[in-house]
């Protein structure tokens, strides 16, 4: 798929959701803050090649505000009967094709010829200089940029950049700080040093016992002559020119006693105005195969130069002085090239500061909307069947799950507006007693309920526990994905139904008859559950299983399936701090569950340094020989997910060959089909499989209290919150349990790290220590859907946090609606938040 391709397929989802949105709550205009009609004018472009030639539909010229409910569903039935067809935009005008100037790449990241050649054009030209193409806007595809040919756009769309403003808001990873700038004379091993020099001598030369090609060359200054070496790339001896001009930047090292540079950044300077790559703070993105560090920065630079004037600023004039912001051009221009560190972190802060505003303004108007246009069904409980059910436990409920079922019951007897509430508590809390309490009310109350979990496995463990903890309440008669447990008080048997996508036609036939009857009183299924057919008329409950990995979308969906808007109960078995659960589930209650059942065993945990991991392996060896199981968890790759997959593919082989050969083997990574994830979990489920390998994807959705090892490569890569939910795969049955977290730490901060996950066992005190440590990044790992990517945030930046709640608060309260003039702009940049940060933060 080419970058245009990923660009124009994602605004007609965008669009749909919407939509979707829309019809659940009644076509009220309140799907986007500030009006449908903020987001189909930001998207006009995309929308008119959609519409077809001549608007054959009379899709465009309509003002979504203007019209009446009715008139809104006729119009949105239309678009989404267009959505339907499968149409991708039109797409953009193709720019000139030029040759892929990373294929000249060696290995040390320079590309040849042509890409001086463009840092010198991009060099020369000032800010709001014709370098941008004419008509073109920051939604324009990145192959608009020239030299940005469809190939390197399509890798640029693995890095999730397919847009001008993509790449604007393409965030380095750190900066190399090469600002400081040295003579020879001054150069000392070690750390990254800067000189400004001439280029005495460049050849073509031959290293290393390997016999590889690469490139030597000769520096002099008035004070001497350095020596720097580029191993497996001979092109730059053909860029370096005798007698020019050049800043070297890297790091410096010995080398039979004299110092040189190991494959350094150059640019020569007689060339540019301004350095891309050497003699300042240089970023340092993320990259993917095919794309190396110099040639990221290069395009970088120019969408720069040429577009960074286009960005227009939405924060007005007067909140952005009472909160000491950047103005939000020069922080653009700051994130990428700092004038210097300080002004580095203040660009930072603006652009933090808009990422959380935003993700507040969605997730407090969808909030508000909730509560001001939202009907519910007020149940009227029948405390003795919850109470009976209680008591039909072969356990005591912890004082934490008696207060949650509380609060969860409170909200089912109020109705209006219905129940919106995040249930959190981690792995062997008890969460699913506090759901199945709800459940047995909504039911006792003459209603039908739901649970919706993302795969099938988690399916069938839910299906399983419901059933045993309802073997106790009343005599069940057990049947294939069926239940039904005859209750004294009821006349009728309550019944548990199970469905998803393997489950067989006929059944799955009579699962969808009874649930559209209304006699299925409970249905646990996967997204099976949202599909048309499956009608659940008295729904008065849907529970959903692991939020961050269900959409607001899909949630929607599911309230569709009933005649009146049920309540939402929302389960994580992540700890999320208050402040950060405030922050990214504003628009939900939460009840949390800060204790365990008394007997559950502690995991024990130790750090293994990779020098070990032998002795690590005999013990999985010795483990599995006694009847157990393990899973090994692969290191955390941050730039591609088709790279992780490839290195745990590769460790799965070499652990089968090498070190387990004798032992059953099995693989789940993030590239493999959802039935395929299937198969193999069940595998290893079923005590088929004696170790599984696998890489994050492993952190929810599998319990398999036989396995007592929890192997993690590259522990330092993790944050604390992820290691510690891999940490409660294991220690789920009576068998002691054990997690190895193998590291090579090289900095006092991961050592701090781990010796946290070594101490702390309660996982909402070691999500508070996770955020306190944590740099950049997403506090629930990579590439987790339903949540808002946060570039520029930091999590930790509690003091960001709150001051972008509050201020979100009070442009809320003055405009709800967000129609003041000065509070367009800020409408239109809601609204781009919510087509590009997906489904988490639709309001």
């Amino acid at each position: 798929m080419t970058a245009r391709d990923h660009s124009t397929r994602f605004h007609p989802d965008a669009l749909r959701k919407i939509l979707e949105l829309e019809r659940s709550t009644g076509f009220r205009n309140k799907a986007v803050v500030g009006g449908v009609d903020a987001f189909l004018k930001l998207q006009a472009r995309q929308l008119a090649s959609l519409a077809g030639d001549g608007d054959p539909g009379g899709l465009l010229d309509v003002t979504y505000g203007d019209l009446m409910p009715g008139d809104r569903a006729a119009w949105a039935e239309r678009w989404l009967s267009r959505l339907g067809q499968g149409l991708q935009a039109a797409p953009a005008e193709p720019s000139p094709e030029a040759p892929d100037e990373s294929s000249g790449d060696g290995p040390s990241g320079f590309a040849q010829g042509s890409c001086a050649g463009a840092e010198a054009g991009a060099a020369k030209r000032g800010s709001g200089s014709s370098g941008a193409a004419s008509g073109a806007t920051l939604e324009s595809p990145v192959d608009r940029l020239r030299g940005v040919d469809t190939k390197t756009a399509a890798k640029l769309a693995r890095l999730e950049v397919s847009t001008v403003r993509d790449l604007l808001y393409l965030m380095p990873r750190r900066h190399q700080d090469f600002s400081k700038v040295s003579t020879v004379a001054e150069l000392a091993p070690g750390g990254e040093q800067t000189v400004v020099a001439t280029v005495w001598e460049a050849r073509e030369i031959v290293l290393g016992q390997n016999r590889r090609r690469g490139t030597e060359a000769v520096f002099s200054d008035e004070t001497g002559n350095v020596r720097a070496v580029w191993f497996g790339n001979r092109y730059v001896a053909k860029t370096l020119k005798v007698g020019a001009r050049v800043a070297v930047s890297g790091s410096v090292e010995v080398y039979r006693g004299r110092l040189q540079f190991a494959s350094p950044e150059f640019e020569v300077l007689d060339r540019k105005d301004s350095l891309i790559h050497t003699g300042r703070l240089v970023p340092v993105y993320p990259l993917t195969e095919g794309l190396t560090a110099r040639r990221v920065r290069t395009i970088v630079w120019q969408a720069l130069e040429d577009w960074a004037p286009r960005i227009e600023e939405f924060l007005p004039g007067e909140l952005r002085r009472r909160a000491g912001l950047m103005d939000l051009v020069a922080a653009v221009r700051q994130v990428h090239y700092p004038s210097d560190l300080a002004t580095l972190e203040e660009a930072r802060r603006r652009l933090a500061f808009d990422e959380l505003l935003l993700l507040q303004i969605a997730v407090l108007a969808r909030r508000r909307n909730w509560r001001e246009d939202v009907e519910g069904v007020a149940l009227g409980l029948d405390g003795g069947l919850v109470d009976h059910f209680v008591a039909s436990l072969p356990f005591d409920l912890t004082a934490a799950q008696k207060r949650c079922i509380d609060e969860v019951l409170d909200d089912l007897a109020r109705g209006t507006p219905p129940m919106n509430r995040l249930l959190q508590g981690e792995v062997g809390s008890g969460k699913t007693v506090v759901a199945l309490a709800a459940l047995v009310a909504s039911v006792a109350g003459g209603h039908q309920a739901s649970i919706m979990v993302p795969t099938e496995v988690l399916a069938e463990q839910h299906f399983a526990t419901v059933s045993d903890l309802l073997g106790g309440f009343g005599s069940a008669v057990h049947q294939e994905n069926l239940v039904s447990a005859h209750v004294d008080s009821r006349a009728a048997p309550l019944s548990v139904g199970l469905l998803t996508g393997s489950t067989r036609p006929a059944l799955k036939r009579e699962l969808r008859k009874r649930a559209s009857e209304g006699s299925l009183d409970i249905v646990i299924g996967t997204h099976a559950l949202i599909q048309e057919g499956v009608e659940v008329p008295r729904l008065a409950l849907a529970v959903t299983d692991e939020q961050h990995r269900f959409g607001v979308a899909q949630r929607a969906a599911l309230r569709r399936k009933g005649e009146t808007t049920p309540h939402v109960l929302v389960m994580t078995a992540t700890p999320i701090p208050r402040t950060l659960a405030l922050t990214l589930y504003g628009d939900l209650d939460i009840s949390t569950i800060d204790e365990l059942p008394p007997g559950r065993q502690r995991v024990r945990t130790r750090h293994v340094p990779s020098s070990r991991r032998d002795e690590a392996y005999d013990f999985v060896r010795k483990q599995v020989i006694g009847g157990r199981q393990a899973f090994i968890i692969c290191p955390l790759i941050e730039e591609s997910e088709a790279v992780e997959a490839r290195a745990a593919s590769e460790e799965h082989k070499r652990l089968s060959d090498e070190v387990f050969p004798d032992l059953r083997l099995g693989l789940l990574h993030g590239r493999m089909k959802p039935r395929e994830k299937e198969r193999v979990m069940r595998s290893f489920r079923d005590g088929d499989t004696d170790i599984l390998v696998s890489t994050a994807v492993v952190e929810v959705g599998i319990d398999v209290p036989n396995a007592t090892v929890m192997v993690v490569e590259g522990a330092h890569r993790f944050g604390l919150s992820q290691l510690h939910q891999f940490r409660g795969r294991v220690g789920r049955g009576e068998h002691r349990s054990y997690c190895l977290l193998l590291s090579e730490y090289s900095t006092a901060e991961a050592q701090e790290r781990l010796d946290a996950v070594e101490r702390i066992h309660d996982g909402f005190a070691l999500a508070e220590e996770d955020l306190r440590l944590r740099g950049p990044g997403d506090f629930f790992g990579t590439r987790q859907s339903g949540l808002p990517s946060l570039k520029a945030a930091r999590l930790s930046d509690q003091d960001i946090l709150r001051k972008a709640r509050d201020l979100a608060g009070q442009v809320l309260d003055e405009d709800p609606d967000l129609e003041r003039p000065d509070h367009r702009p800020l409408a239109l940049e809601v609204a781009r938040f919510v087509a590009q940060a997906g489904e988490g933060a639709q309001p």
